[in-house]
């Protein structure tokens, strides 16, 4: 192993970013991993070659030490979605970390950094699909401050690397699972195993997931192939579930009866409204898919692990309450 760090990846303590970190360091990478505070590295100095802290992520955030000597950066790090959003105004709190937050990043990379890709979302082109997938060439349309703001990240790193060399290449994936999974993925674990009647039977939809350690490779491979320089990519595992089979597919390998009676979607969406949940009923009961075919086409990449076996490894986490890495409610690292 090289004994400079060559690769830089911010939100490393966090979900995506300590398997990042564990997955380049496996393959002899030298990965320098940034992260908010002491605590959140100390658990990540088992695996990176060095930790640096670099504090809350802003306008005026520190880079220069966390830099020195990196050739790619994997921005990871950001203000993710916030289950209980107390600001008074959330976006510009997005918009703070994840905009200018990257902005001040990228600026700081450009002088000696060659590459840098940035993990966006989904969610850019919209929370749900209709009569076709989402695709690389499919309409902006965020609707949520969390899209909105990396969208706005997004366009701010294409202005920088427009002035200067540095290689852009964004990455946008659907919700992600895996041991440790955070948020959304977790909260459905969970009502798999509460083996309580779920009125999900006759939802039709199909969605789009990824596989944790599908996600890092696609990172890996779009920091290193030269061809992805200036290109946008949807990733995903190339299967599209609906939301019952995959409560079905969760319950049986927890060992759990599995009961789903129905109920229209129409008042499954009322339920929604009436709890102030619409958000959440929504990503139960849309469709929402993605074309991952431009990533397969231009750089070959392919899943590392099937669908069926990353549920498995999440099922067995979640049973033996695997805790670490920690995961933070506002950020990731």
């Amino acid at each position: 192993m090289a004994s400079e760090p060559r690769i830089l990846v911010t939100g490393a303590s966090g979900f995506i970013g300590a398997r990042l970190v564990s997955w380049l360091t496996g393959r002899g990478r030298s990965v320098r991993g940034a992260v908010r505070t002491a605590r959140a590295g100390d658990a990540l100095r088992r695996v990176a070659s060095e930790v640096v802290v670099v504090g809350d992520i802003g306008h005026n955030t520190e880079w220069s030490h966390a830099l020195n000597g990196i050739d790619t950066v994997i921005h990871l790090a950001g203000r993710a979605h916030v289950i209980r959003d107390r600001s008074t105004d959330p976006l510009a709190e997005f918009r703070e970390v994840n905009v200018r937050g990257t902005l001040r990043l990228a600026e700081q990379a450009a002088s000696n950094v060659r590459r840098f890709v940035y993990l966006s979302s989904i969610g850019v082109h919209g929370t749900r699909t209709a009569d076709a997938p989402f695709s690389g060439s499919s309409p902006v349309a965020p609707t949520e401050s969390y899209a909105i703001s990396k969208y706005e990240a997004e366009q701010a790193l294409w202005s920088v690397a427009g002035s200067n060399k540095l290689e852009v290449v964004v990455v946008r994936p659907p919700l992600v699972y895996g041991p440790n999974c955070p948020g959304n993925f977790r909260r459905l674990l969970r009502l798999a195993d509460s083996g309580i009647p779920l009125p999900f039977a006759s939802i039709r939809n199909a969605r789009s997931f990824i596989y944790v350690d599908n996600l890092v490779s696609a990172l890996e491979m779009c920091a290193e192939q030269s061809r992805a320089r200036g290109r946008t990519y949807l990733v995903d595992d190339g299967l599209a579930v609906s939301t019952p089979d995959l409560v079905r597919a969760l319950a049986a390998l927890l060992r759990r009866k599995t009961v789903l009676f129905p109920c229209p979607v129409p008042i499954l969406s009322l339920i929604g409204r009436a709890t102030g949940q619409s958000a959440a009923m929504s990503r139960l009961t849309d469709s929402l898919q993605i074309d991952g075919s431009a990533i397969r086409t231009e750089l070959g990449w392919r899943p590392v692990c099937p669908m069926s076996e990353g549920l498995k490894q999440t099922v067995h986490w979640y049973r033996t309450l695997t805790v670490w890495p920690s995961a933070s409610d506002r950020y990731d690292g």
